[in-house]
């Protein structure tokens, strides 16, 4: 079996999803091709599982202060280049595509008249499901950016809808919870929308994640560059994180029984939405601002016991290669019935 799997690569969270459906994959008989697009090649780290991938510009976001300017995308994106991307795709010999919001494998998909299987957060968005700040462009372009013919929406609950459990990868680290350490990530944000707050608190630990040049140390603050194993080595380590309201993290520290601060992104649907959706589960306290009060009121809070997901990459995996990505009403009730009352 061949498949064409089109990823997303403006944001980590699509390519750790990627990675732990590679694995997946890896266990099976199916030969599959990557696509990648949204960053400059020399932006990619750890991409040894891919192979020889493929990767493309695609179409990026203008973002200011974290807001999303729709107009400016519109303005600053290479429409001409798009195209000739989209075309120089080949879809035909795979007996499968899929794609997780990955527009010029989707595009070249749609012109070809080949199905597409879609499987992302950003599905999710397509059903009933809790948002904020939806409108009809918005939805609108949920749908036409990156489009698919079967979308499969990953969520934190299934809401009654063609939804499955989020692709989070069984763990290799030990989890320690280590009493008053916290993680910090907040990728639209710069050091000084951060610091100032956590000095407030000198009895606890921060570990700030930032694109620096090389860690450094200010008392109890300790900023460091981006590192998938310096990550996930803090992650596993604090009692609780500070983020913002994406997809991939929270699910993560969800998994792993962290207590969660989330600052959704200004003027992003999807951020807000996550952000209603974890606090209607009761798995998050989100802050409108990162501000000394809002952090004082959650600090004391008490970590939550752990989210056990099912290994929805395995799952997915079997479904894709064994059932040709048929009956994926049956795959939703077995992943959610795994989950038991965590459904």
């Amino acid at each position: 079996m061949r498949i064409l799997y089109g990823v997303q690569a403006t944001g980590n969270g699509h390519i750790t999803r990627a990675r732990i459906m590679a694995k997946a994959l890896a266990k099976t008989d199916a030969k599959v091709d990557w696509i990648f697009s949204g960053r400059a090649r020399e932006d990619f780290f750890d991409m040894d599982i891919f192979g020889d991938y493929q990767a493309y510009r695609g179409l990026t976001f203008a973002i200011k202060s974290g807001r999303v300017l729709y107009f400016k995308t519109a303005l600053t994106s290479n429409f001409w280049q798009f195209y000739q991307d989209v075309k120089s795709v080949n879809v035909e010999d795979y007996d499968l595509i899929i794609n997780d919001f990955e527009p010029v494998s989707a595009w070249a998909a749609k012109r070809a008249g080949k199905k597409v299987i879609g499987i992302s957060h950003q599905n999710a968005f397509l059903y009933d499901i809790p948002k904020q700040g939806d409108n009809i462009f918005i939805s609108w372009f949920m749908r036409n950016f990156a489009p698919v013919s079967l979308p499969i929406g990953l969520h934190w609950h299934h809401f009654n809808q063609p939804i499955l459990p989020p692709l989070v990868e069984p763990s290799s680290y030990h989890n320690d919870s280590t009493p008053k350490h916290y993680l910090v990530y907040l990728p639209f944000a710069r050091l000084p929308d951060i610091l100032p707050q956590l000095r407030a608190f000198p009895d606890y630990e921060f570990f700030v994640y930032q694109p620096v040049p090389e860690a450094f140390d200010e008392g109890h603050i300790h900023v460091r560059p981006f590192s998938r194993e310096g990550f996930q080595r803090d992650l596993h380590r604090c009692e609780g994180v500070i983020c913002s309201s994406g997809f991939e993290l929270p699910s993560e520290a969800l998994q792993l029984g962290k207590k969660i601060l989330v600052q959704p992104v200004a003027g992003q649907m999807e951020q807000k939405s996550n952000a209603v959706a974890l606090e209607q589960l009761g798995y998050a306290s989100v802050a409108k601002e990162l501000s000394v009060e809002a952090i004082a009121q959650w600090l004391p809070l008490k970590k939550p016991q752990p989210i056990e997901y099912p290994d929805v990459g395995k799952a997915l995996a079997h479904w894709l290669t064994v059932n040709r990505g048929e009956g994926v009403e049956k795959l939703q009730q077995d992943l959610w019935t795994d989950l038991g009352s965590q459904a």
